[in-house]
């Protein structure tokens, strides 16, 4: 699937990020400990997603911001929202998403702005303001609310 870009500072805030990239920088000795405990705590929040993945590896590097995703999922949709869930978290800034599935369609890409709606993204992508429900669906469980975007998140947009 390849590498993703995202904002570093934006996405839930699952571990201690400046914690890891602190530690990163000075070469201290539990560098490799906090990459370790920030990996686990991206693959809980991304299997916490129950998006049917199997074999999932997670690997974090606090110097680079950088997520390795490794396994198998049973869709492109799945391993999709697997590369976003683990590039919308705070101190991430690259996803290498190595996931294997089935050949599928590939979806679009949109980085959230301040003042945008999924309404007003529907209209850019769909030219339907009223499709919006398509691109929550498709950001389900990442999404709880179709109000509840915020800034520097990536989102899905499938193709309809």
């Amino acid at each position: 699937m390849g590498l993703f870009s995202f904002i570093k500072e934006a996405g839930e805030k699952l571990f201690g990020g400046k914690e890891v990239e602190q530690a990163a920088a000075s070469n201290a000795p539990n560098v490799a400990e906090l990459n370790q405990k920030a990996g686990d705590a991206i693959k809980t929040y991304i299997e916490q997603q129950n998006l049917g993945l199997s074999g999932l590896g997670v690997s974090f590097d606090g110097a680079s911001g950088k997520v390795t995703l490794s396994g198998s999922a049973p869709s492109q949709e799945a391993a999709e929202k697997a590369g976003l869930a683990a590039g919308n978290v705070a101190s991430v800034s690259d996803v290498d998403n190595n996931l294997q599935y089935p050949a599928g369609t590939a979806s679009q890409y949109h980085d959230v702005v301040r003042g945008d709606t999924l309404s007003a993204i529907a209209k850019k992508y769909y030219g339907d303001a009223n499709k919006y429900m398509v691109i929550f669906e498709a950001n389900k469980p990442m999404l709880s609310h179709p109000d509840k975007i915020y800034p520097g998140q990536k989102l899905r947009i499938p193709a309809i």
